[in-house]
């Protein structure tokens, strides 16, 4: 039985979102600075991924002049929610109360100490 498509985006996806989340509303150029500070990435791919986001339904796109101005249809929240669900539903078996039992475990263990540097190795360069 072949899986139902996925809520949450891939990262290529999720990065352009994210970077409409915090413009608004923004052409390619516009997301493609603000994708480019982690990932650089050419005009054209950031293009055909807000053109999948289109299709999806989680972009809209409006033409002004020549150009096309992108505003996210997908709330951040909502996204957030999904994400967290299959969360749940992939390693807690949908359980919150495991969730929180697994991050409680986790705020109680310290993190482990860093391994001593060790000096470099030095060659006895009197025998060659």
């Amino acid at each position: 039985m072949p899986r139902a498509a996925r809520d949450i985006p891939p990262p290529l996806e999720l990065a352009c979102l994210k970077a409409l989340w915090s413009l608004r509303e923004g052409n390619v150029k516009d997301v493609r600075r603000i994708v480019a500070q982690s990932r650089p990435l050419a005009y054209t791919t950031i293009m055909t991924v807000l053109d999948r986001l289109v299709r999806k339904g989680k972009v809209a796109r409006r033409k002004v002049g020549r150009a096309f101005l992108y505003s996210p249809q997908a709330p951040r929240d909502g996204m957030r929610r999904a994400a967290i669900r299959e969360l749940l539903d992939d390693f807690f078996d949908g359980s919150e109360a495991e969730l929180i039992q697994f991050l409680r475990a986790s705020e109680r263990q310290a993190p482990p100490a860093p391994a001593p540097a060790e000096a470099p190795e030095r060659m006895d360069t009197v025998l060659l």
